[in-house]
């Protein structure tokens, strides 16, 4: 890096707030393990609290031993997901805008950004709360609930939606937050929410004996307790963002940078909560056994996924940065450097998960119908472990650019234009449960060769156009 480069505020760096100094000399200056392992571990815990309350939810509804509550939170999971979606948007395209500002030195834009991402994203959270308690029956019968768990199903939903305007500010800021580099901060936040959840989780489910509903109440906590953190953060003088009205801007390239990347990276999302609901339909052919056992090894193979989507994202802030300041030589070192450790991290994880299913689905299931689905389902979802942590970096790499087309392409392909015809066609050839399951590996492939060709497509485009 040059000697006269602009400081992401454009000032000296005695200038800025100690905190946010610091933060963003590790971008630029710090070696690159140390750089990305900064970056990355924050990230890498924040998905695994993610996890740990999603197995939580299943895990403490399983000790009521009634296998239609487990496959009732099983099927509202994908429509939970279709928000969890927005706030990825705001969030994931919020964290690419911001840090390639950030590198440009353009802090005021960073400021609109964030203010646009908040209030933007509270509005679209608000309308969902009502739409759900409006529709929630019709909802529950699109998603795939059947006789046995529309209860339990809607009840879930219909206590969650209270939460949606929270869980979208949490995710979105969990994410936006470490694009200033205050990744501790972002993994804070999600720490705190998360732990809330769990801790109410055996109490609200089992102590008081409420059940599906007292699974959701604790969701509802937990993403109140992780967006008033942020509150708290993004109200103090240790930030280089806003969400003061004042500083709400859609103008000037803000929506349309933050939508042409946030609308991708939340396509995919929406895409894995169709293919879910997708799915969960056609499995419930074989019983809704088969949907508990499904739930349980998407649970199961989220310990893998989870572990290496945090590792992916945490990099992007990083390359966001490198990008903005067109640094291409540190830009390659960190993927480099990424790219290794995900690929290592993702077979280790992959024997861990295939050879420890049986006692993992066990965890949450003792029907022995559900949990022979479970065990078949995970080890076969768990094929595409070696790749996956490779496809992330390349999904925030690509993101990291600011390049919407490839962006939209990589989204609308891995759970859309890749999985659901390999599905179809799987269900035209095979009738058996666990062939279907197979799809999802078999795209995962697919998926992570598509990813490299659009990266080098990306890279040798966008980076041509910056200065060295």
């Amino acid at each position: 890096m040059q000697n006269n480069e602009k400081t992401p505020m454009g000032q000296s760096p005695q200038s800025k707030p100690d905190a946010a100094a610091k933060s963003i000399e590790i971008f630029r200056d710090a070696p690159v393990p140390k750089a990305v392992i900064s970056n990355i571990v924050p990230s890498i815990i924040s998905m695994l609290m993610v996890l740990v309350y999603n197995l939580a939810d299943t895990f403490f509804i399983g000790q009521t031993k009634n296998a239609y509550m487990v496959a009732a939170v099983s099927i509202a999971t994908p429509a939970f997901l279709l928000f969890m979606a927005v706030g990825m948007l705001f969030g994931i395209g919020g964290t690419s805008l911001i840090s390639r500002m950030l590198g440009e030195g353009n802090s005021q834009k960073a400021k609109h950004t964030s203010a646009f991402c908040f209030w933007t994203g509270l509005t679209i959270g608000a309308a969902a709360m009502v739409i759900i308690w409006l529709f929630a029956n019709p909802i529950c019968r699109a998603i795939g609930a059947s006789d046995g768990t529309i209860g339990y199903t809607s009840q879930y939903l219909n206590i969650v939606a209270a939460g949606i305007p929270f869980l979208i500010i949490s995710n979105s800021f969990s994410n936006i937050i470490r694009a200033e580099g205050n990744a501790k901060t972002a993994m804070m936040g999600m720490i705190l929410g998360n732990m809330a959840n769990i801790i109410l989780d055996p109490i609200m489910i089992l102590g008081f004996e409420w059940n599906v509903a007292g699974a959701a109440i604790a969701t509802v906590i937990g993403n109140v307790v992780a967006a008033l953190f942020y509150l708290r953060h993004l109200l103090s003088r240790k930030t280089l963002l806003s969400i003061h009205p004042k500083n709400y801007m859609a103008k000037n390239g803000i929506a349309a940078g933050v939508l042409a990347i946030g609308i991708p990276a939340s396509l995919n999302s929406i895409l894995m909560s169709t293919s879910n609901i997708i799915t969960n339909n056609i499995m419930s052919g074989y019983g809704d056994m088969t949907v508990a056992g499904l739930g349980v090894a998407m649970k199961v193979n989220m310990i893998v996924v989870m572990l290496l989507i945090g590792l992916g994202s945490g990099i992007q802030p990083l390359l966001g940065y490198c990008f903005g300041a067109g640094n291409r030589k540190r830009y390659v070192d960190v993927l480099k450097f990424s790219l290794c450790l995900a690929l290592g991290l993702s077979l280790v994880m992959t024997a861990i998960c295939y050879l420890g299913a049986k006692p993992l689905v066990y965890a949450f299931l003792d029907n022995p119908d559900a949990s022979g689905y479970g065990i078949a389902f995970a080890r076969i979802y768990i094929y595409s472990g070696p790749v996956i942590g490779l496809l992330f970096v390349f999904i925030n790499a690509i993101q990291s650019t600011g390049a919407a087309l490839p962006s939209l392409i990589l989204s609308v392909s891995r759970q859309g234009l890749l999985y659901l015809p390999t599905l179809l066609i799987f269900r035209r050839l095979f009738d058996s449960a666990p062939m279907l399951a197979a799809a999802q590996p078999v795209a995962d492939y697919l998926s992570t060769t598509l990813a490299v060709i659009l990266f080098l497509y990306t890279y040798k485009k966008y980076f041509g156009q910056k200065t060295i």
